[in-house]
């Protein structure tokens, strides 16, 4: 019998009222898709915004609990906004790293607001299945099986899988193919 893998998911609703955010804990089977969020320059400006100033509020947090900030991500998915914080740790994170980076990091935010709109906040695991977005992600995973997707077909396929041996400029080497970085959609 096999070993089923969960990412750790902690989520609190953050409502823009006076009522107290209701905390939620609960697991996620690996493998759950995310949704990029991308409607013009003025929104991709200010959800970049958000991202860089969480990012800066969480990573402090996130080591004081043992953990390292893998991404942070902020989209909109069916109507809702959702905050989520990825976390890292040498072999593996837990619920309760999550829970421990969660409420100090849900006060950080309270107390700097950088967000108007009301949204769901989750810290999770990385997972297995994590996105490689950033030169030090590919760097991490140099050597380990990735799955790309391309924008369009090269040979025949929209995705290749192997072995990620490089990455340079965006440009990333998977079993020493080079796909330049106009072409990856994505790389996990």
């Amino acid at each position: 019998s096999g070993t089923i893998c969960y990412n750790a998911i902690v989520s609190m609703v953050v409502r823009k009222t006076a009522a107290p955010a209701s905390l939620f804990l609960f697991e996620e089977p690996l493998g759950a898709g995310h949704v990029p969020a991308d409607k013009g320059r003025r929104r991709r400006l200010a959800v970049a915004k958000v991202i860089d100033t969480v990012a800066a509020l969480a990573a402090p947090v996130v080591e004081r609990c043992g953990c390292t900030l893998w991404d942070v991500e902020y989209v909109r998915e069916a109507g809702e906004w959702y905050l989520r914080v990825y976390i890292d740790k040498e072999g593996g994170v837990s619920i309760d790293d999550c829970e421990a980076v969660s409420r100090p990091l849900s006060d950080l935010l309270d107390e700097a607001d950088p967000i108007p709109e009301g949204y769901i906040f989750e810290v999770s695991s990385a997972g297995l299945d994590r996105v490689l977005r950033k030169p030090e992600h590919f760097e991490k995973c140099l050597g380990q099986q990735v799955d790309v997707k391309l924008y369009r077909p090269q040979a025949g396929s929209k995705e290749y899988t192997g072995a990620l041996t490089g990455y340079q400029d965006g440009d990333v080497l998977v079993d020493d193919r080079r796909f330049e970085k106009k072409d990856v959609a994505q790389v996990r």
